[in-house]
């Protein structure tokens, strides 16, 4: 028997189109015409799931604030009927009456999961189009994406972004912008092509200059900066968890703020160590910035730089300070009841993970 997430494995690129003019057609005006195709494969995949925790989070924030926006709510119920007409129409014969009796509840599920998200999305645009100008390879699977926003993406430093590639529509995954916002509002983005992972794997190996992508809007994953203190940090990095942590960097920098701020960055060996040079150049900046080297594998490392990130940084941890991490599960799978059994108050640890909020 066809499933939902077969029939949508088969939908084709004119369907985006179909559903607006349906949706014109039973109530002209809902959605403009250029965000039919986000809209619509953004939903699908909603309807169809799948997702882990945190990519569902990703578009339930997505379509949230899309719903917000556009004052969807009211209509909802001819929207999820667009849509599943839309996909019958471009499904057959694997649309089936067994398969839309099974269609309607989960439409009613999305609905029902949007409305909790939407009222913690907040107000302002759903997405924001985005071209990339810079697209480097420090590592065969690490890329650093630089992309210029057509309206400024209003973000935090620590928080993430949801992220889509045209290649890949309606699959959005969450990154973290490796800078504070600049004067001429590119972002920075670090990626790694994990197993598994189609949407990084198309933007480190296949995406290239010019092309377009989209971003959600910003959310907080639990690494922003109280900018009204003035704590010293001690910055946990592990692998491309440096991006949010390195963007808090800059932010104590644009703040001009009295922080001493050490920043642990954990690679298997210093070949792994794909930002050298930008944090080179920070510590060179900043004579209130240090910056230490973490080697979990490299027997050719210094012994003061031998063993995990965390392991090192907790040698460098003086009282008072706050505590930032970022990185692979393994790494923060256990960090936050370490720190605690050290004595280390909750209130002074913040672990990478919250993206909901």
């Amino acid at each position: 028997m066809p499933t939902l997430t077969a029939a949508w494995a088969s939908v084709d690129d004119r369907a985006a189109g179909d559903f607006w003019c349906t949706l014109e057609d039973r109530r002209p005006g809902l959605l403009p015409h250029r965000d039919a195709p986000l809209f619509f494969t953004a939903l699908g995949r909603l309807v169809v799931g799948g997702d882990d925790p945190a990519n569902r989070a990703a578009l339930l924030r997505v379509l949230g604030r899309a719903y917000r926006h556009f004052d969807l709510f009211p209509h909802a119920t001819t929207i999820g009927d667009a849509l599943l007409a839309t996909v019958a129409r471009h499904t057959l014969p694997l649309w089936t009456p067994q398969l839309a009796v099974v269609a309607k509840p989960a439409v009613r599920r999305a609905t029902h999961d949007l409305r909790r998200a939407a009222s913690q999305a907040g107000d302002g645009r759903a997405w924001w189009h985005v071209q990339v100008i810079g697209h480097d390879r420090p590592s065969p699977d690490i890329a650093i994406l630089t992309v210029r926003p057509w309206r400024r993406l209003p973000f935090q430093p620590g928080q993430a972004v949801p992220v889509c590639t045209p290649r890949l529509p309606g699959h959005w995954r969450w990154l973290s912008p490796a800078n504070a916002p600049r004067a001429d509002g590119t972002v920075e983005l670090h990626v790694r092509a994990v197993p598994g992972g189609t949407v990084s794997h198309d933007l480190v190996h296949r995406v290239r200059p010019g092309e377009l992508l989209w971003l959600g809007p910003p959310g907080d994953a639990g690494l922003r900066l109280d900018r009204k203190r003035a704590d010293d940090l001690l910055l946990v990095a592990g692998g491309t968890g440096l991006a949010p942590l390195r963007a808090l960097v800059e932010q104590v920098a644009a703040d001009r703020a009295s922080r001493r701020v050490t920043l642990v960055v954990g690679a298997r060996t210093f070949t792994d160590l794909y930002d050298a040079i930008a944090l080179d150049k920070l510590q060179c900046a900043h004579d209130w910035l240090t910056i230490v080297p973490a080697f979990s594998d490299d027997p050719c490392a210094e012994p003061p730089e031998q063993g995990d990130a965390l392991t090192i940084a907790l040698r460098h941890y003086e009282p008072g300070q706050e505590i930032y991490l970022c990185g692979p599960p393994a790494m923060l799978a256990g960090a936050r009841p370490r720190l605690l059994a050290l004595g280390i108050p909750a209130a002074r640890i913040h672990v990478a993970g919250s993206f909901a909020r």
